[in-house]
């Protein structure tokens, strides 16, 4: 590297690191043991590949890698509890306990997890469809039919969990 790029290729990295705070809290809404530790192992990753990651907006890149280190997280620590006989069980983390309605949470934890991504990333990480579509590695139109159906899916769990009015907690991040 040149002089040069490495300056330029640490400016890009600027941009990229100002959303660790997003990243973060991306990984605590998605029940991280270590929310701290995913965002910067992200961050990481997202320096050694810093050519793959998109320059007009990095966050659907950052939360696709988020999830992955999310996931692997929850798989060695399933695989570490069978390990050990004797490990507690881990409990059930419930990183929005107490600031999401109750019904809301009961509703989208029936949900599939990737319909619960979908409807999360347009309304917690504030995503439109089309980076939302980016970060789950699906086409745009793939994107918005999931959206759709994962809205009317919602929509009829809380409907059937009596909420009266199911369609003013499903406003946010509709088009």
């Amino acid at each position: 590297m040149t002089g040069g790029s490495v300056i330029s290729a640490e400016a890009r990295f600027r941009e990229v690191f100002a959303h660790l705070p997003e990243v973060v809290a991306y990984a605590r809404r998605r029940g991280s043991r270590d929310p701290e530790a995913i965002g910067a192992e992200a961050l990481t990753i997202a320096w050694r590949k810093l050519a793959d990651v998109p320059r007009d907006d990095a966050r659907p890149w950052l939360y696709a890698t988020a999830r992955n280190l999310v996931r692997a997280e929850q798989r060695k620590a399933r695989m570490s509890e069978h390990d050990n006989d004797r490990a507690e069980p881990a409990r059930a983390v419930d990183p929005v306990a107490g600031l999401v309605d109750p019904e809301l949470m009961r509703a989208l934890s029936s949900l599939s997890a990737r319909d619960r991504e979908a409807l999360l990333l347009v309304a917690w990480e504030d995503l439109t469809p089309a980076l939302a579509a980016r970060s789950m590695g699906v086409t745009q139109a793939a994107f918005r039919v999931r959206l759709h159906r994962s809205r009317r899916r919602l929509r009829r769990l809380l409907e059937a969990e009596g909420v009266a009015s199911p369609d003013s907690l499903l406003k946010v991040g509709e088009p």
